[in-house]
């Protein structure tokens, strides 16, 4: 049984890590194997919400997801799916935890492939669901204040992308009290300040292929 939750549990970061992603052709046609498959997903309250998500992603035009996803994402600093930005901002301290996270998917035998960044949730997501016996969850947790603020601002924004974040985060329990401190803090500073620019504060094994998503 536990082997079971744990593999359904690899399933749910999958398919959220897809989910999240900009919603170009390739994944619009996939639209209907996707929504199978997390239906296909054991009964719980992860499963409930990815439902509902699907049944909305499924009805709504490709053309709208797009607009609805760049207006959602791309165009608000509070819901953004780079998890290290809410703390940190563009600062010096956000190159060091890139560096930690990119190093740990390297030493787990993933290492970071593309032009995303190591905090982006769906890269999060995918090695959390690649990593044996639930060990990938380390680094949702330890950023858990942060996607549950991001699950809180996409709940007020309205967008069904909620649920997404509702998944995952019910995935992961309840708050610990550190955690009820840290997204109180982060809440509570606003909306990240954006300096110069995010490649002068970050180390060269960051930076180097790094290229922003269109």
């Amino acid at each position: 049984m536990r082997r079971r939750r744990r593999g359904d549990g690899a399933a749910t970061y999958k398919l959220c890590s897809l989910l999240l992603v900009y919603p170009d052709d390739e994944l619009l046609e996939a639209r209907a194997e996707l929504i199978a498959a997390a239906r296909e997903l054991p009964r719980s309250p992860a499963a409930a919400a990815l439902d509902r998500f699907g049944e909305w992603w499924l009805a709504e035009d490709g053309l709208a997801l797009q607009q609805h996803y760049v207006e959602n994402f791309d165009l608000h600093k509070r819901s953004g799916l780079y998890v290290t930005f809410y703390g940190e901002g563009d600062r010096r301290e956000r190159g060091s935890a890139l560096l930690r996270l990119k190093r740990m998917y390297r030493a787990a035998g993933l290492p970071l492939e593309g032009g995303e960044l190591p905090d982006y949730l769906p890269v999060m997501l995918e090695f959390a669901a690649a990593m044996p016996g639930g060990e990938g969850q380390i680094v949702l947790r330890e950023h858990r204040a942060a996607i549950e603020l991001l699950r809180e601002n996409l709940r007020e924004r309205g967008t069904p992308y909620a649920e997404v974040l509702e998944a995952v985060c019910l995935t992961l329990g309840d708050l610990s009290a550190s955690d009820r401190a840290r997204k109180v803090k982060i809440a509570a500073a606003g909306p990240p300040q954006e300096l110069v620019g995010l490649e002068p504060f970050m180390p060269p094994e960051i930076t180097a292929g790094t290229e922003a998503r269109r």
